[in-house]
């Protein structure tokens, strides 16, 4: 419990302490300063997920970091287990990245402008038109050559192993024309949700070779490409 308590206060006070500096840079992002402020943002986030994972008690530990390009659109499509994915993805991607978040998260406090802030956007699956809209503005930040995390199972698979791909998630990189770079997570469920309380606990995760989509063919772009991500991810889990 106290455990708990230490993790979920340090998260809401590191949140809110880095908030203005994080607005400082927004604001420098709208004056024209963006690929500087950008950065800023992230190495803020960077630093907050960071501490976050010791923490939390959780040992955690990165693979193939080689495999993230340091330059250049890319998309990282990875299995989702738990919240804590967002905390290791920050710490150890090392370059900025969004990511669709449901419009939900869009009225929690805090959260809602790191998501912001962080080039995320926010989807309202109920509502066809708009969730098209939000999907190409994230294809427009890719072809501008930003980056983009998609989870492709759609939804937090809580422990249960590697969930079906929905191969619609992937438009977001092959209309872009971007490299993905799979991405495997394991143990994240394992530090708050599986016990709903923090716990000691073991997490890590694995940048995988890329996929070049531009120089794939057209016909490959779907369920091929999906396929593809989906068995390197579940080998490297080893299901």
């Amino acid at each position: 419990m106290i455990r708990t308590i230490l993790g979920f206060g340090y998260l809401a006070f590191a949140m809110a302490f880095l908030l203005p500096f994080a607005l400082i840079a927004g604001f420098f992002y709208l004056l024209g300063l963006r690929k500087p402020m950008k950065l800023i943002i992230y190495r803020l986030a960077q630093g907050w997920a960071k501490s976050l994972i010791p923490v939390a008690g959780c040992k955690a530990t990165a693979t193939g970091r080689e495999n993230i390009p340091k330059k250049g659109n890319v998309c990282f499509v990875c299995n989702h287990n738990g919240f804590f994915d967002i905390v290791m993805l920050l710490a150890f991607c090392g370059r900025p990245f969004g990511f669709v978040a449901k419009k939900e998260l869009s009225y929690v406090p805090f959260l809602n402008v790191w998501i912001f802030m962080l080039g995320g956007l926010f989807i309202d699956r109920k509502n066809v038109r708009n969730a098209i809209r939000t999907i190409n503005k994230g294809v427009d930040r890719v072809r501008a050559g930003g980056g983009m995390l998609i989870f492709p199972e759609g939804h937090r698979s809580k422990g249960r192993g590697l969930l079906p791909f929905h191969p619609g998630s992937l438009k977001l990189a092959t209309q872009a024309g971007a490299v993905i770079v799979p991405v495997a997570i394991e143990g994240s469920y394992d530090v708050f949700e599986k016990n709903n309380r923090v716990v000691k606990a073991s997490a890590r995760i694995a940048f995988l070779p890329q996929i070049d989509t531009a120089a794939m063919p057209l016909e490959d772009k779907k369920q091929v490409l999906c396929d593809r991500i989906y068995t390197a991810i579940k080998e490297e889990l080893g299901y």
